[in-house]
């Protein structure tokens, strides 16, 4: 592979209205950041509450044309915007390096990642197919059809620029639904990237749109009564605040929260295939993904005695550095306030009596003193009472717990108030059959580390980690964007005479 080409726009980031970039008028920014050097690259615009609104009316009124385009037609404009995709994927990923920090080898994962949702999309005139019944009663034949819904919006995270709002926007759009995206203000540029490349493809303006901002966004979109729909990542706070007020004003809202995800090694696992786990699992972009594995729960001391020296020398050799760097293994961290906030949990960790066998804090590369960094940290004979193995860390932290046995793991687990993602890793068929059937979480994996599933299946976890009754993307997705109406109909010349006063059954 040929060294990537940096991001390197300085301009402020504005919104996308109505297929233009508009940059914005409410003399409120706030800072984009190098991660690697510390530095601010850009400013971000944040909306007024008037900009917000005006990209919902835009939205509003591409509705009806959009909703009533043959869904074939839609699929045709979703193919050339994958098409474009795929052209530019190194861009998206140098955009997500430049603004989050994480390795571009990651980056460009998340961009395929995104693209495969929206491979999904693309077949849209199959998956909006209603079923269809003949003579469900004498001369009455029934069928249904899935509608869009309106004006929807999706609300995304920092740490997936460009791969959660792929989870939501391909999907509406597809189903004929026009779309918001709020897209973190860490990390905005790929969004407009994104909103230029669907135009280019050939999507009516307004279908698509972008607003940057904060709460004051946020909340415009909860409230405002032409939003039909809200779409959510982030953490559990967030996300049951999203959930509940959107639910108030009458949206259907499907908001995604924290995690604690846990790996159950058992003693019969290998060895070796547990540390690879375990080293990129925990710390892959810098331990900054909903999926992490930030605990490691050991069925006995003999296997956790062999695993965790090993996982301490590896995250000791961890290549930490510029993202841009293709031999990189882990990046900064998205902001100074994030790798405080991350350094004071492990001060808790070692207050809390905790074993402090890798210590990351301090750690500052040669050249990038300044940047938002931290090396790997691992902690052993964590307990469920610790404050770092109940809460959600977000950072490059892995806590390692001990159990005695297969049941205590299982329970331990199932007790957590998160329920998003979960591994075990085990060579006996029984073992992984009964931990995936008794395990209280959305996400499984069997000898895989980070079970996000394909573009097909559908995400989402359990407990507080999802608020709303559907997963993202997959057919639960194609659900969550549309509306389901039932049709019976039948022709006057199989009509019997006479007025019906019972409650109409088959016949």
């Amino acid at each position: 592979m040929s060294a990537p080409t940096p991001f390197t726009r300085t301009d402020a980031v504005g919104h996308y209205i109505q297929g233009e970039i508009v940059a914005g008028s409410s003399g409120r920014a706030q800072a984009v950041y190098n991660p690697s050097t510390g530095a601010v690259a850009r400013e971000v615009v944040l909306a007024t509450q008037g900009e917000v609104e005006a990209a919902i009316a835009s939205a509003k009124a591409a509705f009806p044309k959009w909703a009533d385009t043959p869904a074939v037609r839609r699929a045709r404009i979703l193919n050339n915007f994958l098409a474009l995709l795929n052209e530019h994927r190194d861009e998206l990923a140098a955009m997500i390096t430049a603004e989050h920090g994480k390795v571009f080898t990651d980056a460009q994962g998340e961009v395929t990642r995104g693209i495969e949702i929206v491979e999904f999309a693309c077949g849209i005139p199959q998956l909006m197919k209603g079923d269809y019944t003949e003579q469900v009663s004498t001369g009455i034949d029934n069928w249904t059809m899935r509608q869009a819904l309106g004006v929807v919006a999706g609300i995304t995270p920092f740490n997936f620029p460009v791969m959660v709002p792929c989870w939501m926007f391909p999907v509406a759009i597809a189903c004929g639904n026009t779309f918001v995206l709020k897209p973190s203000e860490r990390d905005p540029s790929p969004s407009l990237f994104m909103a230029e490349l669907l135009k280019k493809a050939g999507l009516p303006d307004g279908v698509f749109n972008v607003v940057q901002g904060d709460k004051l966004a946020v909340d415009t979109l909860l409230n405002h009564p032409d939003v039909k729909a809200v779409s959510f990542v982030g953490s559990t706070p967030i996300a049951q605040y999203i959930y509940e007020t959107g639910a108030h004003h009458g949206k259907r809202v499907q908001a995604l929260g924290g995690a604690k995800n846990h790996m159950v090694v058992m003693p019969d696992a290998d060895v070796d295939q547990v540390v690879d786990a375990l080293i990129g699992a925990a710390y892959g972009s810098a331990g900054e993904r909903c999926m992490a594995i930030s605990v490691a729960v050991f069925v006995g001391d003999e296997i956790a005695d062999k695993v965790v020296p090993k996982v301490a020398e590896r995250a000791r050799q961890l290549k930490i550095k510029d993202g841009m760097n293709l031999d990189a293994e882990m990046g900064p961290i998205v902001t100074a306030q994030a790798r405080d906030r991350i350094e004071g949990y492990i001060a808790v960790g070692v207050e809390e009596g905790a074993e402090l066998v890798v210590d990351g804090r301090g750690f500052r590369p040669a050249g990038l003193e300044n940047g938002f960094w931290t090396g790997g940290t691992l902690f052993d004979r964590v307990t469920p009472e610790m404050r770092i193995y109940k809460e959600e860390i977000f950072g490059p932290v892995l806590g390692c717990v001990r159990v005695a046995t297969f049941a205590e793991a299982v329970d331990l687990i199932n007790a957590h108030e998160f329920g998003n993602g979960v591994a075990c890793y085990t060579s006996d068929g029984n073992t992984a059959r009964e931990f995936s059937r008794r395990i209280q979480v959305g996400m499984v994996g069997i000898n895989v580390p980070i079970p996000v599933p394909m573009a097909w299946h559908g995400f989402g976890g359990w407990k507080k980690s999802l608020f709303g009754d559907m997963h993202a993307y997959g057919e639960e997705g194609v659900r969550f964007y549309t509306k389901q109406k039932s049709i019976m109909q039948r022709w006057p010349a199989s009509i019997g005479k006479g007025a019906e006063f019972v409650m109409p059954t088959a016949k």
